[in-house]
């Protein structure tokens, strides 16, 4: 909040609520702090919660309204999808689950602040994570004028320690406990975890955090082969079967957190200039990204996946920075977009304790020819050939 804001000026607030320790002391906090009007906006994007449990705790907690939005359908096709499409991964290793969930919750909450006349917007990120930087832009993209209020950068608490104390005193329902005091990000893509234990990098993460995925060591014993189905570089079946977006990510978390795939550890470099650890369980998507990689490998040419893979880490870094919506995420959509029409065909992946294997391929599209790469046979003479070939791409090396 700028300085010399009055505080007495706000009139009606939604928060992006979902119903953790933080968003829980900050209705309480807002209710205290501004003298104003709380609506508690929760986005059901799958997190495997019963929304209506939440919305009492929201109003228990003096939420003067609870609106609840189920887009989870909305989630997968609108932007899981295009960001599968584009294979993002962040420094090669986070997929990108969280990130990419903010732009949708942040819309919405406009949207919302817009019909119910509200003047300010209210968010849980802290003041060092990525959080706030993804909803505020969306914020003020869609409206320059909003009152944007960030508790974690006003009120006086410095940890989730302190958080957890004033809520055990002022009687507000919370889960977390010094003991767990993890920050956890779920929702139909991923669980994220932060804080507590995992703050040191050296220490291992305990098993009993894990909520998505077997642990590899106690795994089925049998692996499990699966085939994943796709149309213009979207999937849409596994092993045969039809679903919608959100359905197919659902059984493919099931199926992958039974072999415990889909674990990622990993120090990353937050936008603010910080570097951070989390965890991840990402099964459903590991899947997703071998078996759309394998069906690229005989779709794609050459030389339009290696432009197409050279930009993906900008691509990845502009979700994981906020940029949803900004003009360079959505030009690089319309070309990666317009490489995928071709990706069409099946991969089948082998999921044994951890691991998942591409072991076969096939695509009404593909470019593999088997006479032309068998060393059984050479019908168009490219043996014949290669000596020129090498011979010219030499040329300029010679001295």
């Amino acid at each position: 909040m700028a300085i010399g804001q009055n505080k007495q000026t706000v009139k009606k607030v939604v928060l992006a609520y979902s119903g953790g320790l933080d968003t829980s002391v900050i209705i309480h906090w807002l209710k205290t702090t501004y003298p104003c009007e709380v609506i508690a906006f929760c986005a059901d994007l799958g997190q495997g919660e019963e929304m209506s449990a939440i919305a009492t705790k929201a109003r228990q907690t003096g939420a003067d309204k609870v609106i609840i939005s189920d887009l989870k359908e909305v989630f997968a096709r609108e932007y899981l999808f295009p960001m599968l499409r584009a294979c993002a991964v962040y420094e090669g290793g986070y997929l990108l689950g969280t990130s990419i969930a903010r732009p949708l919750i942040a819309k919405k909450q406009m949207e919302i602040a817009h019909n119910e006349e509200a003047d300010a917007v209210a968010h849980g990120a802290t003041g060092k994570g990525n959080d706030q930087v993804r909803f505020e832009l969306v914020y003020l993209t869609l409206n320059p004028k909003i009152r944007v209020i960030a508790p974690w950068r006003e009120w006086q608490f410095i940890s989730r320690s302190q958080l957890i104390d004033y809520a055990n005193r002022e009687k507000i329902p919370i889960t977390a406990t010094l003991k767990k005091p993890y920050s956890i990000d779920r929702n139909l893509f991923h669980v994220s975890y932060e804080g507590g234990v995992l703050e040191d990098p050296w220490l291992e993460p305990p098993d009993d955090m894990f909520t998505l995925t077997t642990s590899p060591a106690k795994a089925p014993d049998m692996p499990q082969t699966i085939e994943i189905g796709y149309e213009a570089g979207d999937p849409i079946s596994l092993d045969g079967r039809l679903y919608s977006p959100d359905l197919l990510i659902n059984e493919l978390n099931r199926v992958g957190g039974i072999h415990g795939v889909g674990r990622v550890d990993m120090v990353e470099n937050r936008y603010v200039g910080i570097k951070s650890r989390g965890v991840y369980e990402t099964p459903g998507g590991t899947l997703l990204h071998l078996a759309h990689r394998a069906i690229e490998s005989l779709t794609l040419d050459r030389e339009v996946l290696r432009i197409r893979d050279g930009m993906i880490p900008h691509y990845a870094s502009l979700i994981y920075n906020g940029y949803w919506f900004s003009p360079e995420r959505l030009l690089l959509q319309g070309l990666f977009d317009k490489a995928q029409e071709k990706v069409c065909g099946i991969a089948r992946i082998k999921l044994y304790k951890g691991t998942a294997a591409v072991i076969g391929r096939r695509s009404q599209n593909s470019g593999y020819d088997k006479n032309r790469s068998s060393f059984e046979s050479d019908t168009d003479s490219i043996s014949a050939d290669a000596a020129g070939f090498i011979r010219m791409n030499a040329l300029r090396m010679k001295p």
